[in-house]
């Protein structure tokens, strides 16, 4: 009994984890489509990102006839240490070795923290 209402329940969460589609899938095939791709519909088995960017860093690949999305002028930068500095940060011309972001929130929800004041 308690192993038919663990896997109920499993089934619950696999199920409502999906509710939403995410903004960016990344097929089996290791395409990336968003909600601008005539495959995004119809792409089923997939890895969701938040945004295209993540996913082409992750080895995915655009759609045929795709445009890559373009890059932010002034990204903000996560550093290795996991702090978010944006143009306004002292140390964001010092930093060198970071992952680019297009928002603080972006970079804020992939597990970054802000600079302290």
């Amino acid at each position: 009994m308690f192993n038919k209402a663990l896997i109920a329940l499993a089934t619950i969460v696999a199920f409502s984890a999906f509710a939403a589609d995410p903004a960016v899938k990344k097929s089996d095939s290791g395409i990336c489509h968003d909600a601008s791709s005539s495959s995004y519909g119809n792409t089923k088995k997939f890895t969701p990102f938040n945004t295209m960017d993540e996913c082409i860093k992750s080895g995915g690949k655009l759609p045929a006839g795709a445009k890559a999305p373009a890059p932010a002028a002034d990204p903000v930068k996560k550093s290795d240490s996991g702090i978010c500095h944006d143009k306004s940060s002292p140390h964001y011309d010092k930093t060198k070795n970071f992952t680019p972001f297009s928002s603080m929130d972006e970079c804020v929800k992939s597990g970054g923290k802000p600079p302290k004041k």
